[in-house]
């Protein structure tokens, strides 16, 4: 039998209902966009509130150290509250603070980070980086949208999923993908209701370019020959091209024949990276692109340097990199990535950048004294962060510490991994955090995107 410290309830709908709203003051915000509370002795982590405010709240998960629990009056406001734009927010699980003033969710992001930093790594940055911000709206270029069949709602549905839960939010538009994009939900629902696959297309992939839309349909059955000219006439009305994907990813393919193809560009840096639809790029390209100028001056390198980009994806810093005249070697785990990589530095004249494929979640000591001594590095893991590279490199007071790199950008999508790993870098690898900052990639949602400098000492 469980010890009673370790049993959890999850309340019922009547228990709910039985529920008297209780009474909080909001300390802070954590990581999901949640207020922050104490009752009773308990951490209540709260939806809908926000710092500084007094509310009433219901709980719908039960713990014996801990609460979460929905908002239901707001008695006292705070002044950086404002209306949120979209009508389904609250139901639809796509953003986390739209309640929020826009600079303040920023300035937020930047708290999170930092407190981050310090409860997870036990270090600060010797210097807070401005934040980079964009527009708060239209910004997302790469979305996975969810469908379903459902007769009692009225039939198809497209859009997010809603918040904690497999139900897709009943929308007719948002506020956060592309105008054409939002502008697509309804046909897209009229089309799909249409077709004989209808209760078997799950998801929507949908991918923008600089001058094409993809969409990128699951089927989980045959399209059937009626469904064809429905579909071709739904891509020449709209615009747009229809690719499908029936199994993993090596089935995805375009449905009819194409002109043009996915791409996004960095015209500082004379860069243009085609792109498949499936492939992770940057949801946000504005962003993307002020992104990429700070970590070149971050990372300031130079003619005759030999440089390493790990996590390198399609290149996305590693042909800025090779710009300036350094030796590059992009390193990913992904082998798809990597022939993307040498066809988009062949395509815009940079055949002399390397890239290999390497499990960068499996790096040894010894597997990274084979890629022989870099002199700086930039970083960009996947959420997990990078830790067994950051464990690879010699410790502060190994005689190998003179060929570690004398300074490290990392870009993080993750504060706490940022956090671990910055522990590891500071208090074991003799790297001194000399800056960090946030950068709004995702506006509205509780995503914090980051960037931070580690000097050797």
């Amino acid at each position: 039998m469980r010890n009673s410290r370790q049993r959890s309830s999850n309340l019922s709908p009547a228990a709910r209902a039985n529920q008297t709203p209780r009474h909080a003051s909001i300390e802070s915000l954590d990581q999901e966009g949640r207020g922050v509370a104490h009752v009773d002795g308990k951490v209540i982590f709260i939806e809908g509130a926000l710092p500084f405010e007094q509310v009433r709240f219901l709980s719908h998960h039960v713990k014996a150290t801990y609460e979460l629990a929905t908002t239901v009056e707001v008695l006292k406001p705070s002044s950086q509250r404002v209306t949120p734009r979209c009508e389904v927010y609250g139901v639809c699980g796509g953003c986390a603070m739209q309640h929020l003033e826009f600079s303040a969710q920023v300035a937020a992001k930047q708290r999170m980070l930092e407190n981050d930093l310090w409860h997870i790594g036990r270090v600060k940055a010797e210097k807070i980086l401005p934040p980079i911000q964009g527009t708060p709206w239209h910004y997302r270029h790469k979305a996975r949208l969810r469908v379903r069949y459902v007769e009692k709602k009225g039939g198809v549905l497209v859009g997010f999923n809603e918040k904690a839960s497999s139900y897709v939010t009943a929308m007719d538009h948002c506020h956060v993908l592309t105008p054409a994009v939002s502008n697509l939900i309804v046909p897209l629902k009229t089309l799909i209701a249409q077709l004989s696959i209808k209760q078997s297309l799950p998801q929507i992939e949908v991918a923008v370019g600089e001058d094409a839309t993809v969409l990128v349909l699951r089927i989980l059955e045959p399209l059937s020959e009626q469904d064809i000219p429905l579909l071709q006439a739904f891509e020449t009305t709209h615009g747009v091209q229809l690719w499908t994907q029936s199994k993993g990813p090596d089935t995805v393919k375009p449905l009819f024949a194409q002109t043009t193809s996915l791409h996004y560009s960095l015209p500082e840096f004379n860069l243009r990276y085609p792109f498949s639809p499936t492939a992770f790029t940057q949801v946000n390209p504005a962003i993307n692109r002020v992104m990429i100028r700070r970590a070149m001056q971050l990372l300031a390198p130079q003619a005759g340097e030999r440089i390493a980009d790990f996590f390198c994806g399609l290149g996305n810093f590693t042909l800025p990199i090779a710009r300036s005249g350094a030796t590059v070697h992009g390193i990913e785990g992904a082998q798809v990535l990597v022939n993307r990589a040498i066809e988009n530095a062949a395509l815009n004249g940079l055949p002399e950048v390397t890239f290999a494929e390497s499990d960068l979640f499996d790096m040894t000591p010894e597997a990274l004294v084979a890629l022989q001594p870099f002199d700086k590095w930039l970083i960009d893991p996947p959420r997990d962060g990078a830790i067994a590279l950051v464990k690879a490199l010699p410790d502060a007071d190994d005689p190998q510490q003179a060929h570690a790199p004398k300074r490290i950008v990392y870009v993080s999508c993750n504060p706490s991994t940022l956090a671990r790993d910055a522990a590891i870098l500071t208090q074991v690898k003799g790297y001194h955090l000399t800056a960090a900052g946030v950068m709004n990639m995702f506006p509205h949602t509780a995503h914090v995107e980051s960037i931070a400098v580690f000097e050797k000492v």
